[in-house]
């Protein structure tokens, strides 16, 4: 296949694709292990991974991290909803497979929260977030955190080397 622009346009629909496809097995990979975590931990129990490192135990969070404003939560699922629409409108210029990792993610992690957010107790737009990973009582996070945290530090990798959403993938490298 040549390089030329016919490429480009041919790419562009298959990383949105693979950014949806990553998305939503971030999604579903945070649901199942909250589905896990709701049956299995909901009695008060602790289950040691690493000693003194990570432990799970079941949180429900109304806030942000640290439970950061938990009187607001619909203020966290309007802006996982923005967030959620504003990546689905931006990655529609995606032309580096690396912006679309990242975007994945970034969206997989958000709309598993915002399904929190929308489906969980107490109720529509004011559902808590179920956490269940403990680092060591510094935090309790789960699987979507891990995909967000880890999304924004490439976010940040691929926004130093000056690598933007609509670079092709050869002129990637600086």
């Amino acid at each position: 296949m040549s390089a030329g622009r016919g490429s480009q346009a041919k790419g562009q629909p298959r990383l949105y694709a693979w950014m949806i496809v990553l998305a939503a097995v971030v999604l579903l990979a945070d649901q199942t292990s909250k589905i896990w975590a709701v049956s299995a931990l909901s009695d008060g129990e602790r289950i040691t991974v690493i000693p003194q490192l990570i432990q799970l135990r079941l949180l429900y969070n109304p806030g942000a991290a640290f439970s950061i404003g938990s009187e607001a939560t619909w203020v966290f699922a309007l802006t996982a909803a923005v967030a959620v629409a504003g990546i689905l409108y931006t990655a529609r210029r995606l032309r580096s497979p690396a912006w679309a990792g990242v975007l994945g993610g970034i969206l997989g992690g958000a709309a598993s929260h915002l399904l929190d957010r929308l489906m969980r107790s107490p109720g529509f737009g004011r559902g808590h977030v179920v956490d269940f990973i403990d680092y060591g009582g510094l935090f309790v996070g789960n699987v979507a955190d891990i995909a967000l945290v880890a999304s924004c530090a490439l976010l940040a990798l691929l926004s130093l080397r000056g690598t933007s959403l609509g670079d092709e993938p050869d002129k990637e490298r600086h």
